[in-house]
């Protein structure tokens, strides 16, 4: 079990194999053997998951115990977590004073079970729907902290050591709190980590980064990551999309669908996947399914057609089923995959767009309920 207090060691999970062999040379080893060392390393940080440098049964015993005196391998504290009626199961993580962020599993998507990651602490973007962009940005997400993120799942789920059998979590979905292309490099960075064959291994092609459309990033992600797109799109045209994504006014459709066409490796084994909220008489009319159809023509695709989950104070109400419904068979008559993504962890306030605000929402009005400052 991991200490309730947090280390004041720093943590070598989830550095790479550069920063690794960087750390060891700071301790006096040579840095000729630096590079061999952090390989062993490696592979019991990631593929093994120890949390101890005496699990280290290959490595020299005065080594193990130098690195035991200047670094830990402890993960960031977790704050709390939660699990679901369902099955969903979220960790608000703490990686600082004041930064905090929330990862959630969801098990049964995929291959297997996904792990929906956060890249930032806060949103810039400010889209009307989500409850997420009304908290405001504290800072981006060390690569590090991405890859804890999938550590502490994988503690919990008992993932250790890495198999590719029967694994709970298969897939990485970038779709937490935060836009990743503003995060670019410490995401290209997470994957590189993540998706290792030698460590946690979890294929490029199970790792999709969903973007609010920041058009000039997009091609540099494909390039980088070789991971799958995502796009959260909600609307077909810019007026409503200015409204519902305020990107949009920034990079408007015109412009991410050239960039989304450009995509590196774009093909029907590499489909986009196209997020769209329904909102009740917002952008939930078959003549919006039409034009979602048109919109995508030529582009390999597949729907997500995603149930709005309230929050209060919400501007929107979800669709009705039977239109969230009648919406999906334009879509699927046109050739496209558009299933209708069934609302997980609402009970633990994990559900799409509900992450972290809610938790501080509830956080504060306990500390006003006991008094406490």
């Amino acid at each position: 079990m991991q200490s309730a207090l947090p280390s004041t060691l720093p943590s070598l999970a989830g550095l790479t194999k550069q920063e690794l062999a960087e750390k060891l040379v700071a301790i006096g080893v040579d840095a000729g053997k630096a590079r061999m060392r952090a390989e062993q390393l490696w592979r019991w940080i990631y593929h093994y998951g120890v949390t101890e440098f005496s699990q280290m049964t290959n490595v020299a015993k005065e080594l193990r115990a130098t690195l035991a005196e200047h670094y830990t391998l402890a993960r960031p504290e977790i704050v709390t977590q939660q699990t679901s009626q369902d099955g969903t199961r979220k960790w608000l993580i703490r990686f600082g004073t004041g930064v905090e962020a929330e990862c959630v599993f969801i098990p049964d998507v995929g291959r297997s079970g996904a792990l929906c990651v956060s890249s930032q602490v806060g949103c810039t973007l400010n889209c009307t729907f989500c409850h997420t962009g009304t908290q405001k940005l504290v800072r981006n997400l060390s690569a590090a902290e991405i890859v804890q993120q999938v550590m502490i799942a994988r503690d919990a789920l008992g993932e250790w050591p890495t198999s590719n059998e029967d694994r709970a979590l298969t897939n990485i979905v970038f779709m937490g709190m935060g836009e990743p292309l503003y995060n670019l490099d410490n995401v290209a960075s997470a994957i590189d980590i993540i998706s290792d064959g030698d460590g946690i291994s979890i294929s490029r092609r199970r790792i999709t980064v969903s973007t609010a459309g920041v058009a000039p990033k997009i091609a540099e992600l494909g390039e980088r990551t070789g991971a799958m797109l995502a796009i959260s799109l909600h609307a077909t045209n810019d007026e409503l999309r200015n409204q519902l994504v305020p990107l949009n006014k920034k990079y408007n459709l015109e412009e991410l669908f050239a960039a989304i066409r450009a995509y590196p490796s774009l093909g029907n084994a590499k489909r986009v996947t196209f997020e769209y909220v329904m909102l009740k008489g917002v952008n939930d009319s078959l003549p919006e399914a039409k034009a979602l159809v048109k919109l995508l023509a030529g582009i390999p695709a597949k729907i997500n057609l995603i149930p709005f989950n309230p929050w209060p104070g919400a501007p929107y109400e979800c669709s009705d089923w039977e239109t969230i419904e009648k919406f999906a068979e334009v879509l699927n008559r046109a050739g496209y995959s558009s299933p209708i993504r069934t609302p997980r962890g609402r009970d633990i306030l994990a559900a799409c767009g509900q992450l972290r605000s809610e938790s501080v929402k509830q956080r504060a009005s306990e500390r006003l309920k006991t008094g406490a400052q």
